[in-house]
């Protein structure tokens, strides 16, 4: 990879956002690490292991990173990395922190404002750079409308799937707020239900027409 970025990174094709490593401008806010003056380490970790890990330091208006890298199994090279933060004032007051992504790609500079950069190659850049996916973009319809009524089960304190019996109010929660939660979620499986039915029509269909293609000619 040549300059800052340039040109698509080799063999990553379409990979997933999910699955590379990635600097959240949000939690570097929350836990001070956007301060001017700031220094220190940032490390992710698998299961409780640290698989990798990155030097920071933060001056008034860019993020400054210092790591290792080692790419295609190469030898491990020394990268350095300046990433310009921008803060746009909120409606009610604050301000919010943005990345502006430093790649260049095909000779053109991205410049995007993003919130998270992503580093499944040699420099940290926004998904674009790398033409990162999302898990979600490559799932079935059912898959979608599962995952949003697992998602409010869960957050009213319940087990994730249709079989599981269905959560209670939770303390606290407003009737009107709960009874929502629950007719997003009962729609979501019926959604879903009603979408792996059809899927499962097609494919039976499918199934059909090919044996009538290879029945012979009597």
């Amino acid at each position: 990879m040549g300059g800052l970025g340039s040109g698509r990174p080799a063999g990553l094709g379409r990979g997933r956002v999910e699955f590379s490593r990635s600097l959240d401008v949000n939690r570097l806010q929350k836990t001070g690490c956007l301060s001017a003056g700031w220094s220190g380490g940032w490390q992710w970790t698998r299961d409780g292991e640290k698989v990798a890990w990155i030097n920071l330091r933060a001056a008034a208006d860019r993020l400054h990173l210092a790591y290792r890298v080692r790419i295609a199994g190469g030898e491990w090279q020394d990268v350095e990395e300046a990433v310009r933060i921008v803060r746009v004032p909120c409606r009610l007051g604050g301000a919010r922190s943005y990345f502006i992504c430093p790649g260049v790609v095909n000779g053109v500079a991205c410049g995007r404002r993003v919130a998270k950069l992503h580093g499944p190659g040699r420099y940290f850049l926004c998904r674009h750079c790398y033409h990162l996916a999302h898990a979600s973009q490559s799932e079935r319809e059912w898959d979608r409308a599962l995952r949003r009524a697992n998602k409010i089960r869960q957050r009213l304190g319940g087990d994730p799937g249709m079989a599981a019996p269905f959560p209670k109010k939770p303390k606290g929660m407003w009737r009107r707020t709960y009874e929502r939660l629950c007719e997003q979620a009962f729609e979501a499986e019926m959604l879903a239900d009603e979408a792996f039915a059809i899927s499962a029509d097609r494919l039976l269909a499918r199934i059909d027409n090919q044996k009538r293609k290879r029945r012979p000619w009597r």
